[in-house]
């Protein structure tokens, strides 16, 4: 009798379970998924408390999973699967905000849990973005800042990299990260502990060792470095009984493909005050909010040419039904305006390799190819990288 009230309890939650389980967004806020999951764990040496929080951890996990499908393309999940089970998953307590057990079920040697929870979504992007799963568009290009900081005040100049970094909080970097986050820009390495240079053995000649923060950026993953320096003096003219001061942002952006400097910002603010330290600080913020936006725009102006510059790469093709489906989408190809060319690199009765010329990156003609539709057949890409792409051939 006990058996058969425990399985029709199995059932009843069961069902009740799957009629919620998807996972919702919480009105209040979007930054938080909040969801109902399932945990299923075998009961071993009738320890039944381990296998309850064996199962709740194993609800906590699914939870993480369905956040994860939320903010990744399909395209992405597949192909970062590793990623995923080895730094996800095996972490996903980090992303939990709270939970609580709906109920649990003991039933033929398993425990069977309903758990509710609520997954911080900010906080699985930020992992997904610092690993560059995310923005797979590149729209936009991930910048690590180097901004050395002096006032009249300063003995040398603060900075957090190289050889006996002063720890500081920058007015002039947070004014312009704020900027070039609020523009959708990514921007790596400006958490409260910064990037540890001799972690990666690199090691700065000095405080304007360019090279060797173009070495760090490519550590960070970064598309860009921006570096140069901030500076504040009393300027010798006066304004009434009041003095002033000058502030001067320069600022070079690096590309880490080829290291050339792609970008060149200098900026100059003027700030009037009877205080030394007052002066300075608002001299350094207006020149900030100057620098900001001038260098906001450069960056998007320099990167959608990179965008658009042509880039090479191998597309996959396979399938079923290989040769009458190759022929419509290569037909496909040839009519979208990005291509500029297309060569054959190998060729077999179910597969073909082509190497493409595109007007973009992968990621991009991926996206364009995405959109194509065909009557018998559809397509999944299993693979986008820089330098190949994998189509495969799906029935419809």
């Amino acid at each position: 009798m006990l058996k058969k009230i425990n399985y029709i309890g199995f059932i009843v939650l069961f069902i009740s379970i799957l009629f919620i389980s998807e996972p919702s967004s919480a009105a209040s806020d979007s930054s938080i998924l909040t969801g109902v999951t399932t945990g299923k764990r075998q009961i071993i040496n009738h320890n039944l408390q381990q296998a309850k929080q064996n199962a709740v951890s194993e609800a906590l996990r699914a939870a993480v999973q369905n956040a994860f499908a939320k903010v990744v393309s399909k395209q992405a999940l597949a192909s970062n699967l590793d990623f995923f089970y080895n730094q996800v998953l095996s972490n996903s307590s980090d992303y939990i905000v709270t939970y609580q057990v709906l109920g649990g079920i003991e039933n033929k040697g398993h425990y069977l849990v309903g758990v509710e929870s609520k997954v911080d979504i900010l906080k699985l992007e930020k992992t997904l973005t610092d690993a560059r799963i995310i923005n797979a568009n590149k729209d936009k290009p991930v910048i690590l800042f180097f901004i050395a900081e002096k006032t009249p005040s300063d003995l040398l100049p603060k900075y957090w990299w190289g050889k006996n970094p002063i720890p500081y909080q920058s007015l002039t970097e947070k004014i312009i990260i704020d900027k070039m986050l609020q523009d959708r820009f990514i921007i790596t390495g400006n958490d409260r502990e910064r990037p540890d240079p001799s972690f990666y053995n690199i090691t700065f000649d000095s405080i304007y060792d360019v090279a060797a923060a173009k070495d760090l950026g490519k550590k960070m993953d970064a598309d860009m470095i921006v570096f140069g320096k901030a500076v504040s003096a009393e300027a010798t003219n006066i304004m009434g009984q009041e003095k002033t001061f000058n502030a001067q942002i320069n600022l070079d952006g690096y590309t880490l493909e080829t290291g050339e400097k792609v970008v060149t910002s200098q900026v100059q603010a003027v700030a009037k005050s009877d205080m030394d330290i007052e002066g300075n600080i608002q001299a350094l913020f207006k020149a900030a909010n100057l620098s900001a936006a001038d260098l906001s725009e450069k960056m998007d102006v320099y990167w959608t040419r990179y965008l658009r510059k042509e880039h090479s790469f191998d597309v996959t093709i396979k399938g079923e039904n290989f040769l009458p489906r190759f022929i419509a989408l290569k037909q496909e190809f040839q009519q979208m305006p990005g291509i500029e060319n297309m060569q054959p690199k190998e060729m077999g009765s179910n597969y073909a390799v082509m190497q493409i010329f595109y007007k973009g990156q992968s990621s991009q003609f991926a996206d364009a190819v995405m959109l194509k539709t065909f009557d018998s057949f559809g397509l999944e890409f299993s693979d986008i990288t820089d330098n190949f792409v994998t189509i495969t051939f799906i029935e419809k």
